[in-house]
Order: structure tokens, then sequence, then C-alpha cells
């Protein structure tokens, strides 16, 4: 029997597995460090770590097949580059870009979403438990994207609209429901107007999946609607008319 990697004898006994799949990290800078690929290896012992610094070493076969690759920041352009090949050598990987500390929310998210290879972000801002789960994710298919950068997009676009249409007006009332939002509400309201589902909020702003649940309830609550698709929809419209959001 197999759970989280590990295999299971008759008796329950746990046994260690030999490595089937390689995290293949594309890094000449040493943003992984030595302390997180040991804790990926504890976490996943099924996994095998392969770091290379080129790209043409990353075109290669490995021990077992790669189920993520990890490029750092400063190789993106040469990783896209050679696309083609990755792909066709890691057919079943997923790509996710490395973002530093010291550069996170660097690149634009419209860079990202147009990139023939890359498919993730991986933030090294996040508490490690936090970052192993988005890792799990990952190995399992799933995408990350960190709300925060969504959310500066988001007041971009905004303030953009604004600045080349003027203010338009928003219905009094409408205007007078949003004002009586918290920041941590409005905070919220705009993660699920992108389709953020409670755990990634959760993540994101260091609550319990319970306390977003209360939040989103007083959100409901406070603009009248019936439901989080209703409160995204009044959300998108405001930010459609080009009326910032008003923060309590």
């Amino acid at each position: 029997m197999l759970l989280d990697g590990n295999a299971y004898d008759a008796a329950g006994a746990r046994r260690r597995l030999e490595p089937q799949r390689v995290i293949l990290l594309l890094t000449n800078s040493g943003s992984v460090s030595d302390r997180l690929i040991d804790a990926i290896e504890r976490e996943f012992p099924w996994i095998r770590i392969e770091q290379v610094e080129h790209v043409a070493a990353a075109c290669m076969t490995f021990s077992h097949p790669v189920a993520l690759i990890l490029v750092d920041i400063g190789l993106m352009k040469e990783a896209e580059a050679s696309s083609a090949e990755l792909l066709r050598m890691h057919p079943h990987a997923l790509t996710a870009l490395i973002e530093p500390y010291d550069k996170v929310d660097v690149t634009p998210l419209s860079e990202i979403a147009g990139s023939p290879l890359v498919r993730s972000v991986l933030p090294m801002d996040l508490r490690l438990d936090v970052w192993l789960s988005v890792i799990r994710l990952m190995l399992c298919g799933g995408e990350y994207f960190p709300p925060r950068p969504l959310i500066k997009t988001m007041l971009r676009e905004q303030n953009a609209l604004l600045a080349h249409n003027g203010a338009a007006q928003v219905p009094a009332a409408r205007t007078s429901n949003m004002a009586e939002l918290t920041a941590r509400e409005s905070q919220i309201l705009g993660m699920v107007s992108h389709g953020l589902q409670n755990k990634l909020i959760a993540v994101e702003c260091g609550l319990s999946e319970h306390t977003v649940k209360i939040h989103l309830h007083h959100i409901i609550r406070k603009l009248g609607v019936h439901n989080r698709t209703e409160a995204a929809a009044r959300f998108r419209s405001l930010q459609d008319s080009g009326q910032p959001m008003i923060e309590g």
C-alpha cells in the first residue's frame, strides 16, 4: 500500500521507497537552499532532487521521470527559448518559476500567463509548511499563483481605467454597501473575485479556513447578496465601473 510516498507492509510497518520521480532544479543562483532540499526529501521520500545550472543540461533523461521543473527567475527567458525541447524530454512535468525573496512580485502575471513553458510560481517567502504544501500541489499537477500579484494586477488595471476614462459613477447604495467592508473583507472579496478557494485565501492571509468563512458570511450580509458568487460579481461590477474599492 502506498501512502504519502511511503510503503506499508501487511503488518502496517512503514517501509521507505526508492525515489520514483524527479524534481529538477534549473538554477545557478542557489535560490533553493540545501535546507529546503533536505525538507523536500524528508517530506517526499519518493522524490529525487536533480540540480543543473544550464538549460542544455535540463534537456536530458534522468534516473526517473521528471514531475516538476523549478526554474530560477534569471533563467526563465533561456528556458522558454528551449521550451519545445524541455517539453519533449519531460512531457509530464509541470514547470514553475522560482520567485526569490528579493524579487517577490517582480515578474508580471501577464508575462507568466503568456509563457510557453511556465505554468506556476513558487514563492520563496512562505512558511516552510505552506511552501511544502505548494510543492505537493505542483507534484500533483496543480498550478499555483500567489494571490498578492493577482490583487496588484487588478489594482493597476483599475487605476489605468480610471486614468483613461475618468472616475465613473456607481449607484450610491452599491458604493455604500462596499464602504461597509473592512480592509480584510475587501482583500478577501478581491481574492474570491479572482476564483481563489477558501484554502488558498486562508494560506495567503495567514488565517484558518473557518475564519475565512466567517469573513465571507459578513461580506455577503453587508452587500445584501445571497452567496459568494453574487458578492464576487458585485466586486467585478464595481471594478469595471472604474470606481476604486473603498476599505473600511
